[in-house]
């Protein structure tokens, strides 16, 4: 009888792991889209939040929040991403530094390869944090202390940071209009 019990618990942790899933993810994936400049990206690493969230479910749904957890997993995976393709590039400069210049130059090396929309782009040239700061504001819809709590940071910094942004793309796009 035990193990009926265990299983019928089991199914309760998932179902409600589900319901936070279906809730959150598809917001989340866009927001950290913003962020990361990859869709592919911000889904590793929702997708990690939330494996790591079923891996310790039972602790994560006692918190207040188990959403803003995964949010925060999430974020820091990409942190992590981004830190480590620095990583790569400067590893990546040292060696090129390092090698004679190629005969011929690939076009494939330096096309960028990149057709974004306009608003990526524009969001794409915003610091990070201020980028961060605009795609959970305005993407995943959280409010300034979600987006605070989100970021280990105050709610005025996320403030100034959603100013800041706002600031600098109403400066692109006049830029942009006047060109």
């Amino acid at each position: 009888m035990a193990t009926g019990l265990n299983d019928a618990t089991e199914v309760d942790v998932v179902v409600d792991l589900e319901a936070v899933f279906r809730a959150h993810y598809g917001r989340l994936v866009r927001a950290l889209t913003l962020v990361a400049g990859s869709s592919d990206l911000a889904a590793d690493a929702v997708q990690e939040a939330f494996i790591k969230a079923h891996l310790h479910w039972r602790r994560v749904q006692q918190y207040d929040d188990p959403a803003g957890w995964i949010r925060r997993v999430a974020i820091n995976k990409l942190r992590d991403e981004h830190r480590w393709v620095g990583r790569k590039r400067r590893v990546v400069e040292r060696i090129v530094a390092m090698t004679p210049p190629p005969t011929s130059l690939d076009p494939a090396v330096t096309a960028a390869g990149h057709d974004a929309d306009l608003t990526a782009q524009l969001l794409q040239s915003l610091p990070r944090q201020q980028r961060l700061a605009m795609a959970l504001f305005y993407v995943d819809e959280l409010s300034v202390a979600e987006v605070a709590a989100a970021m280990s940071i105050s709610e005025g910094a996320v403030k100034f940071h959603l100013h800041q942004g706002r600031q600098r793309l109403r400066a692109a796009v006049e830029s942009g209009e006047t060109a």
